[in-house]
This record gives structure tokens, sequence and C-alpha cells, in this order.
């Protein structure tokens, strides 16, 4: 991987304010390489005007400026008049994953749609927020009215259809079933690291999947870039690694983690994998003095 991506990355990550466009392009050059990432947030420029007019026309003909009037404007223009919908005939395909495949194709999975819901509604002047719910991501959008007014939640795959709590315990047992309990905390506010961080578990699992193992390492390699304590994604870069016979990143990662793994309790499921972990670094080790 090119130095230059993943400081792209950690760079839009950081940036000041809550825009994800920037670190959603630097993602989708996995994909895209030589991706004109200024092309696509003139675009969201764009439709964010479009929106905001829809919005102010919306009030003009009905005097309503309500939060749900304003959101009502929002859905139409997205999911009526440009037609966004999500990608349920090929839900894994990568290019749902890119968000300039998304805005170019006007389909995604929820992640990516969420995406464009957020910079768009942001550009019309409303905040929105994501919502890392397990399964299948969300967006919020705040109430006017103090502490105890509840926030909106929506589901930008589903042409921006409003959840109720009901709807968010129905949703979860769909995904996930009985793993998760249901808890208000499930609705909170996403941070930016998180999002872009689920982004890059989506196509990591894709791409191992398709056992498009160089991207798949490329993936992971970003994760690292912005969650570095993720130990899960260090053992992952050595195991992908190992698959590309690349012995020596392979084996500084899988003994890094063995290292780190070390320190303190653990399950016997991180006994057993460290078990099988120890193997793949025993055969490298191997390999390593055969080529001497």
């Amino acid at each position: 991987m090119h130095r230059d991506l993943v400081d792209a990355l950690v760079a839009a990550a950081d940036a000041p304010g809550a825009d994800l466009a920037p670190a959603a392009l630097v993602i989708a050059r996995l994909e895209y390489p030589h991706l004109d990432a200024a092309a696509y947030l003139e675009r969201l420029d764009a439709l964010g005007g479009h929106a905001r007019e829809c919005i102010d026309r919306h009030q003009h003909e009905t005097g309503d400026d309500s939060l749900p009037a304003r959101i009502r404007s929002v859905n139409q223009f997205l999911f009526e008049r440009e037609r966004f919908t999500g990608n349920r005939e090929r839900y894994e395909d990568p290019r749902n994953s890119c968000l300039n495949e998304v805005l170019d194709r006007r389909t995604g999975i929820p992640i990516t749609l969420s995406i464009v819901y957020m910079e768009i509604g942001r550009r019309a002047g409303l905040r929105i927020d994501g919502v890392n719910f397990p399964g299948h991501f969300l967006v919020r959008v705040p109430q006017e009215g103090g502490r105890d007014a509840r926030s909106l939640i929506i589901d930008p795959f589903h042409a921006g259809a409003l959840l109720s709590e009901p709807d968010c315990r129905r949703l979860l047992q769909k995904h996930v079933g009985s793993e998760v309990a249901f808890s208000p905390s499930l609705l909170a506010p996403a941070t930016r690291a998180q999002i872009v961080a689920r982004m890059l578990l989506n196509l990591k699992r894709l791409y191992v999947h398709m056992r498009s193992f160089p991207q798949a390492r490329d993936a992971t390699e970003l994760l690292l870039a912005i969650t570095p304590s993720a130990l899960g994604e260090l053992r992952d870069r050595g195991l992908l690694a190992f698959h590309l016979n690349d012995i020596t990143g392979a084996l500084r990662d899988l003994q890094t983690y063995l290292t780190l793994t070390a320190v303190g309790q653990v399950d016997k499921s991180t006994r057993d994998e460290r078990r099988q972990i120890w193997e793949h670094v025993k055969t490298l080790r191997r390999r390593i003095a055969g080529l001497n």
C-alpha cells in the first residue's frame, strides 16, 4: 500500500468538523486508485443545495418548517427525485462500499447510503448523526425541545423510513438475533472514527470472502492506521500476509500479536487462537531457516 493513502485517511479522519465524505472517498481508492475526490465533493455540494431548495420550497408553500417536514423534503428529494435506493439484489458488491460508485449508481448498502444522507442533509442545514446500529447502519436527527426530546431515527437503506423503538428492536432481532440485547445506547451517535472503521470492516470482510487477499490486507492496513490498538486487526494483517507468502510481514505481525496478548488474562477462545497462531509462527520460522 502506498503511504500517501494511509496518510490521506488519517488526515481526513482527524480533520476539524464532522465531514465524512473525504474519508469515505479515500477508502474508495482501494478500488479506484486514481479517483478524483474533488469532483464527488462538488457533486455532494450540488445535491445538498438542491435538497435545501426543496426544504425552502415546501416551507414557502405550506408554512411548515418543522423538523419532520424538513426530513420529508430531504427524503422526497433523495429517494423519489434522485432515486437513491438500497441495493438488495447485489448487497455484497464491493462497489456498494465506495462512495463514488454509490453517487454514480444511486445505490448502496446502509452505511454508504447513510453517509450520502448525512452529507447532503448537513449541506441542506440539518444536523444528522450516524448510528452504529448492529447489523444495519442508521442515522439520527436530534429534535428541538430540550434534553428530553428524542432523536428521530431514520433508515436511509429503506427510503428514509422513520423508525420507532419497537421497529429498532425488530431490526436488531432480524440482523443479530439474541446475540445482542436491545438498549437505547445502541442508538447513540457514532464518531467519525467508528463510522470509518465500520466501512473498512465491511470492505475487508468482502475481500476475504472473495479471496482478494491483497485488497483485504490494504483495508486492514487502513484500519490499523485509525485504530492502532486493535489487536485483532494486527492478527488479521499477519494472517493475510501469511496467505500472500509475505514471510517477513506475517512473522512480524503474528509475533507481535502473541507478545501483546500474552499480557493479562485471556479466555479459552483466545488461548486456542494463540496456539494456532504459534503454529503459523513456527512454520514461518522454518521457512526462513530454509532460505538461509
